[in-house]
């Protein structure tokens, strides 16, 4: 059986305190699986809805990774912070990846650390 799972790159360089991580996460979570294909996301809450969340270091980073996940074909989404908070309005804070089939992300993200 073929795993399914979804990634959330949150950039390092915010140092988002961990409430306010936690919720940039739970967002970008929502909108990638708003945006996926039907199949990855049945097949994804069959195995127990598997996230990941990975630092990348700048902003740089979370474009290159956009770019990459397009490139394969994987579902993401963009997280723009409103900044009514802690970062500056247009502020972005994480990527989301899929969900998809494990070895498709992984043959991005694989060598990211956890948050």
């Amino acid at each position: 059986m073929e795993e399914y799972k979804q990634v959330i790159l949150v950039r390092k360089d915010l140092k988002l305190p961990k409430g306010k991580l936690a919720v940039q996460v739970a967002h970008a979570s929502v909108e990638a699986t708003l945006k996926s294909d039907k199949k990855n996301i049945s097949e994804w809450r069959k195995q127990g809805m598997k996230k990941v969340a990975l630092y990348v270091e700048t902003l740089k980073d979370i474009f290159t990774f956009k770019s990459q996940a397009e490139e394969a074909d994987l579902t993401d989404a963009l997280i723009i912070d409103a900044g009514k908070t802690v970062v500056e309005p247009g502020t972005i804070t994480c990527l989301a990846i899929g969900p998809d089939r494990s070895e498709k992300i992984d043959r991005l993200t694989s060598n990211l650390k956890m948050v």
